[in-house]
């Protein structure tokens, strides 16, 4: 299929890009901001998203803050237009390695040279790696508009199907990650790889030696956005001994926590059981 008729439009810098979506919304149009497009062009193509007008960022490319990525003082920083293949190849520190071992989730190399950590975030997918890593290591998305630039924390970002707090006429410049995580994983499971996940699992555990004393669950799949998980959290806060018999409480819990929905992909049961076989591997996997 084709995208239904639309404008297109190039912004020059981010102040253009602004004034662009806040002049077309003011004409009556329905603008989207379009990076990668990895996300947004298909569902043109299906019709299931129709904007009048799309404003591209493609230029803004030669602006190094819009494709940097850098490590300072405990924090990650992220260009708006960072690639989910450059962080794949970014040589990140430990604090930060699950977010490049993550991106092997990503659809097929073509999509992770195009598509952008911002473009996912703000796409707002429940099952999205990036709207999971966000949660699980505390992004704060900084986007400019009309009034200037605000910062949104991971934990107010997702508003629910598809729907994130990021207004139609900003454009997230940067993406901050602010909580190190070096025993943390990502699992997913598709039906066919690089496919959309149905159910995803992210965990951080804050290990002293061989206990674990804390830690982060964050899955997806489950709600119609990514969910922090804290009945499981607090079997992690336990103090108890990294091993199966802890990997299974924090599955038990997390499986008694969700409620997840019946679908024409699949059944709540199937999610439950995704659920509890995810979370068990991720914890696995974090702990090595």
């Amino acid at each position: 299929m084709k995208p239904a008729a639309f404008t297109y439009h190039r912004a020059h810098d981010v102040a253009d890009a602004v004034a662009l979506l806040t002049d077309l919304a003011a004409a009556g149009e329905d603008p989207k901001v379009i990076a990668g497009g990895q996300s947004l062009m298909p569902m043109m193509n299906f019709r299931l998203a129709r904007p009048s007008a799309l404003v591209d960022l493609g230029p803004l490319r030669r602006m190094p803050s819009m494709t940097a990525i850098t490590e300072q003082d405990g924090t990650l920083t992220l260009g708006a237009l960072v690639t989910h293949h450059a962080v794949e190849t970014a040589d990140l520190s430990p604090a930060w390695a699950v977010l490049s071992s993550a991106m092997r989730w990503v659809g097929h190399l073509p999509i992770r040279s195009r598509g952008t950590v911002a473009g996912s975030l703000v796409h707002g997918d429940a099952t999205a790696e990036w709207c999971l890593l966000a949660l699980l290591l505390d992004a704060v998305v900084v986007a400019e508009g009309p009034s200037g630039r605000r910062e949104i924390p991971a934990g107010e970002l997702f508003h629910g199907f598809y729907a994130t707090a990021v207004d139609p006429d900003e454009v997230v410049v940067e993406v901050r990650f602010t909580r190190p995580a070096p025993h943390a994983a990502l699992c997913e499971f598709a039906r066919r790889h690089g496919d959309f996940a149905i159910v995803d699992a992210a965990v951080a555990l804050d290990l002293d030696g061989g206990a674990v004393t804390g830690g982060r669950v964050v899955l997806g799949g489950v709600a119609p956005a990514p969910v922090r998980v804290p009945e499981a959290e607090a079997v992690l806060a336990g103090g108890d001994q990294a091993g199966d018999a802890l990997w299974a409480a924090v599955a038990d819990a997390a499986d008694a926590a969700v409620d997840p929905p019946d679908d024409a992909t699949t059944t709540a049961a199937y999610r439950r059981r995704l659920t509890r076989t995810l979370v068990t591997d991720a914890c696995r996997e974090a702990a090595r």
